[in-house]
């Protein structure tokens, strides 16, 4: 993104207490614990997988007659070729046992980030007031020593631009032999240089979790104020076509994620330090507004449909760490995502992304948005909360890779060129679809009980005396 191109401001996330931005961040040894034993077990729950049969139609992705629960969403999710009672239950009862798995996985764990990086638009004046806003990097004898060599680059033939020729349409399927081993590219859609290694450190994020940290008022006002009112402006509008008002629900989708992962992990009490849900949270800056539920629901299906999209692709990938139990396991658990029976059936293609970018003016409508979501990555820097800067990258990193996966090859919207994923892009990718899924499913199972603890409140207050 061009750095004058926005006067934004504040950030996504949770909050946690700050410290001054030094020159080297304070590093802390942390402990990995993995064991063969532990190995041999997952690897027997992972081989003796067994998911529940769901009698689907081969011409709709509806959920099984009779089993479809009177929840407040139903029906098919807007722009999407699934229903919440399919999502709901294909989440609860495959995705998420998956997910949960896999990114605890030393391949899945260690994300490559840049945590310093000034803000291209202000003076970073973000202020957090929990310990738990600060991020412990890991040293260099921690993380896989796999992930220290460097990654092959692409050719300057291989990045010839092809924007503007007639095959910048959508591609509708991949090459069945993509991978060829991880590359050293960068992606279109996001501003941080993912070639850059310099400046980067990687993080164990399982224990640095995303919860809330204390970090809000004006600064994370400013943060989505610039998101929104200057990259991704609310629809409906009559004025905005079909993509825009994609970037603008996976956007809200995704601040709808973040939201419901604070609300789920919350300080309840700072003295005794209890953690907790926080419904209230839950009820008013998401459940209270339908149209964020839909959005969370698009934005996980719009992810998922660029997984299953790439299956071939993340079906051969290395995921090499250096621990060949592990790795087996890490690969038989992908496998398990990509090629599941049970999504397949249920939900064959979560979006069409073949209908967009139609049109002449296709390609230079692609460049606008991967311009306006550039200007939204870049937005990251601007966080004042290191561990919700860590999470807003990664995430919206993921959400980069998905577009990537979906719309271009290489940047290019080739039909020519295979696919090429940075290691870093599949890491963010299932660790953003594994945050979506446990949205999804708090939403599901928490949302109720929220609006009626919500109800009951207000069924309470005493009515005032009308004149």
């Amino acid at each position: 993104m061009e750095k004058n191109s926005s006067k934004v401001g504040g950030g996504p996330g949770a909050g946690g207490e700050g410290r001054e931005k030094t020159p080297q961040s304070r590093r802390c040894r942390l402990t990995a614990v993995v064991g063969a034993v532990l190995a041999l077990l997952l690897a027997t729950a992972v081989s003796s997988r067994s998911f529940p049969k769901l009698w689907i139609s081969s011409n709709s992705c509806k959920f099984p007659v009779g089993e479809s629960d009177a929840r407040k969403y139903s029906g098919m999710v807007e722009d999407c070729c699934c229903d919440y009672e399919t999502v709901n239950h294909i989440n609860k009862e495959v995705l998420h046992g998956i997910l949960q798995e896999l990114v605890k996985s030393p391949f899945f764990r260690y994300f490559k980030v840049k945590l310093w990086c000034d803000c291209p638009f202000w003076p970073d004046d973000g202020m957090c007031h929990l310990r738990d806003c600060s991020v412990c990097e890991c040293p260099d004898n921690e993380f896989p020593e796999a992930f220290k060599k460097p990654l092959r680059a692409l050719s300057a033939d291989d990045m010839m631009c092809q924007e503007g020729k007639t095959q910048a349409a959508v591609d509708r399927t991949l090459d069945s032999n993509t991978f060829n081993g991880w590359m050293e590219v960068d992606n279109p859609w996001t501003y941080d240089d993912e070639t850059d290694n310099a400046e980067m450190t990687y993080v164990n994020l399982q224990l640095n979790p995303e919860r809330y940290t204390g970090y809000s008022g004006t600064s994370t006002r400013r943060i989505w104020d610039a998101i929104y009112k200057e990259n991704c402006p609310k629809y409906p509008s009559e004025e905005l076509c079909s993509e825009q008002k994609v970037l603008y629900k996976l956007i809200s989708g995704l601040h709808s994620s973040i939201t419901v992962h604070i609300a789920s992990d919350y300080l309840i009490d700072k003295a005794t330090q209890s953690w907790g849900h926080n419904l209230e949270l839950l009820y008013d800056r998401v459940m209270k507004y339908p149209d964020r539920v839909q959005n969370l629901y698009f934005t996980f299906l719009f992810v998922l449909r660029a997984i299953t999209k790439a299956a071939d692709y993340l079906e051969q990938a290395e995921y090499n760490t250096g621990n060949s139990q592990e790795d087996f396991i890490t690969q038989s658990l992908a496998r398990q995502l990509v090629f599941n029976p049970e999504i397949r059936a249920a939900c064959p293609k979560p979006f069409d992304e073949a209908k967009l970018w139609k049109g002449k003016k296709g390609s230079e409508l692609m460049l606008h948005i991967q311009k306006q979501f550039r200007n939204i990555s870049a937005i990251m820097d601007c966080v004042g909360c290191e561990k919700c800067r860590l999470w807003g990258k990664l995430q919206v990193l993921g959400l980069g890779t998905a577009l990537k996966i979906l719309f271009s090859d290489n940047g290019n919207n080739s039909l020519n060129q295979p696919l090429q994923l940075q290691r870093n892009e599949v890491i963010a990718l299932i660790n953003l679809l594994n945050r979506l899924s446990e949205s999804v499913k708090f939403i599901h199972e928490m949302g109720p009980t929220a609006e009626k603890l919500m109800k009951g409140k207000v069924n309470a207050t005493p009515e005032k005396n009308s004149s």
